[in-house]
């Protein structure tokens, strides 16, 4: 076992050698600042440059403090590395850092052309400790990475995780610091990376009290869904979520970030600062990955520190054309579904820089990265929880269709993200869920039965009151996955498909894919394609693909072949065509 020194950033709390702490706080709009320490005593602090506040306090771990703005605000630490409670509680000083033992020390991670992610809410397992008993089995299975979704603390104790609002502390009611850590040490024991998504786009709507008194943290000339939008080009902004990565990484030993939204940060040198000061400061031979969702498919962030990004496009063809639906943002992949399936499979985005259906141009062109580079995915939080009724794929989709495009998430070369329960077929909704009181409940409950108001299923008031209210706790205990059916009828086969395909993926596509590239895809007939990829030992990966209802034709290959999976059994006489609803997956060696 052994102690790690503490990761020490710009802001929040450092403990020094002697026992005491040094408390900071920026807070350039106020007049003064003092340290409120709990049972204890209040002290003022000193105004240093630029709006740094400071003092040297004789408190040590386990101490609970506020900081009192003005004399008349008493607020947490932004940078609050644990809460005695919720948002507005005392914030709490941990030694767990510095105390630590971790038992994997040896541990440097996993190169990322071995990943295979599996999202999950930390909440829905009952917390970190209780989370720690399904690694095991998600190992067997054949998952090598978890990734957490947002853990930083919100308000009360059910949330999605992006209303959070200070950062540096993990939620209270998910477990303490040292839980998470034996929670991310136990998944290394395993052979389990584990990412986190972190939200740097934005606060949550109760608890932040940074405008109060730094109230150019925000920049009130550029909106974003969320309202101010945060203003990168300070310095201690930056630093302020740059030690957040840094801690997350160096602290925690987190193996990689998934960064929300960051079509939202439109300051792009901030990304590209992180990125620079994440590699210069974690150790040599360790992998840490830098994953972005990014609705501008700025393929150009892949080239400069950053290992991958979602594949929106990806998912939302496939989506389409599983279960036709066209409303919404699916209109942009409706329309002309085969030709953009192509596009999907031969050169990772498919919009690369063409218009939407708003007449934006979105995307910059992507064939030239590897494969690697891109999340595929069938299913994640937002495209599941996103829908009304927390709908799962499996129950909107044709069966042999699904698996189909399951064959293509696990054996392309594209790096697959699954979602929690997605293994064995779960039906259970994943629902849109918060904690909220009074009139901010009320709003939010409105707000999200008014969001489908556009859509014709529910133009009518009293369906769109059928809409599960977000605070209500059956709505997050009807999200809460039944771990005990995989094995059950119904659920056992797709547990078994999973399996089959994710062996088939570490045993002759992960060894292969160091190397890999886009060799283009063509048009077979409505829904069908046939797509390839050069793999890095000279192989090539062959996909014959047809998710639509007629037989497409095949063209003839002169190339042997072996076979790695078929989706379903089919007529050996229609050897020259692919059936409906199918998927196979040939590798073709060098020569």
């Amino acid at each position: 076992m052994q102690k790690q020194r503490a990761y020490v950033g710009h802001h929040g709390p450092e403990l020094l050698d002697d026992g005491t702490t040094r408390f900071r706080l920026w807070a350039p709009d106020a007049q003064s600042v003092s340290l409120i320490v709990v049972g204890a005593q209040t002290l003022p602090m000193t105004a240093a440059q630029d709006g740094w506040y400071s003092i040297e306090a004789p408190y040590g771990a386990g101490t609970l403090y506020r900081f009192l703005i003005d004399n008349e605000l008493h607020v947490p630490d932004p940078a609050s590395r644990a809460q005695a409670g919720d948002v507005h509680a005392p914030s709490l000083v941990v030694d767990t850092h510095n105390n630590y033992l971790w038992r994997n020390t040896g541990w440097l991670g996993r190169p990322w052309h071995e990943t295979v992610l599996y999202e999950t809410h930390v909440g829905l397992y009952g917390g970190f400790a209780a989370m720690e008993a399904h690694l095991a089995g998600l190992a067997e299975l054949g998952v090598t990475a978890i990734e957490l979704m947002p853990i930083a603390e919100f308000p009360g104790d059910r949330n999605w995780g992006y209303d959070g609002v200070l950062p540096y502390a993990p939620e209270a009611a998910y477990g303490s610091p040292e839980e998470l850590k034996h929670l991310i040490d136990t998944a290394h024991g395993l052979g389990l990376m584990v990412f986190l998504d972190v939200v740097y786009n934005h606060f949550g709507p109760d608890g932040n009290y940074l405008g109060r008194y730094a109230k150019h943290f925000f920049r009130h000339d550029q909106q974003t869904p969320w309202g101010d939008g945060i203003d990168f080009r300070r310095r201690e902004v930056r630093d302020f979520f740059i030690d957040n990565t840094l801690m997350w990484l160096m602290d925690y030993r987190f193996d990689g970030l998934r960064f929300d939204a960051v079509h939202a940060i439109p300051d792009r040198s901030f990304l590209t600062e992180l990125a620079e000061r994440v590699h210069a400061t974690v150790e040599p031979g360790r992998h840490v990955h830098l994953v972005l969702e990014n609705e501008d498919n700025r393929s150009s962030l892949l080239t400069q520190g950053f290992t991958a990004q979602w594949n929106d496009d990806g998912h939302n063809v496939l989506h389409a054309l599983l279960t036709d639906e066209s409303q919404g943002y699916y209109a942009d992949y409706h329309q002309d579904s085969t030709t953009k399936l192509a596009r999907f499979l031969g050169e990772g985005f498919i919009y690369q820089g063409q218009n939407n259906r708003r007449g934006e141009s979105r995307g910059e062109p992507s064939a030239h990265l590897p494969p690697t580079s891109f999340v595929l995915f069938l299913q994640n939080h937002d495209q599941t929880g996103n829908r009304a009724f927390g709908d799962r794929l499996v129950t909107l989709a044709d069966a042999d269709a699904l698996r189909a495009a399951t064959a293509v998430l696990l054996l392309s070369p594209m790096v697959p993200l699954l979602f929690m329960g997605e293994e064995w077929g779960s039906r259970q909704p994943f629902l849109f869920f918060t904690s909220h009181h009074g009139e901010l409940a009320d709003a939010v409950r409105e707000g999200r039965r008014n969001e489908f108001a556009e859509f014709s299923e529910f133009a009518d008031e009293a369906t769109r009151e059928r809409i599960p209210d977000p605070n209500a706790v059956s709505t997050f205990e009807d999200s809460r996955p039944d771990f005990s059916a995989c094995e059950q009828p119904g659920h056992a086969e797709w547990h078994a498909l999973y399996r089959q395909l994710l062996s088939i993926r570490h045993a002759e596509i992960v060894p292969r894919l160091p190397g890999s590239a886009f060799l283009g895809c063509s048009v077979l007939g409505e829904a069908a394609v046939l797509a390839r990829w050069q793999l890095g030992d000279g192989c090539q990966l062959r996909l014959e693909l047809n998710l639509g209802e007629q037989a497409a034709p095949l063209p003839a290959s002169s190339s042997a072949a072996q076979l790695l999976f078929a989706s379903r059994e089919a007529n050996p006489d229609m050897h020259d065509q692919l059936p409906p609803r199918m998927a196979k997956l040939y590798l073709e060696k060098a020569k």
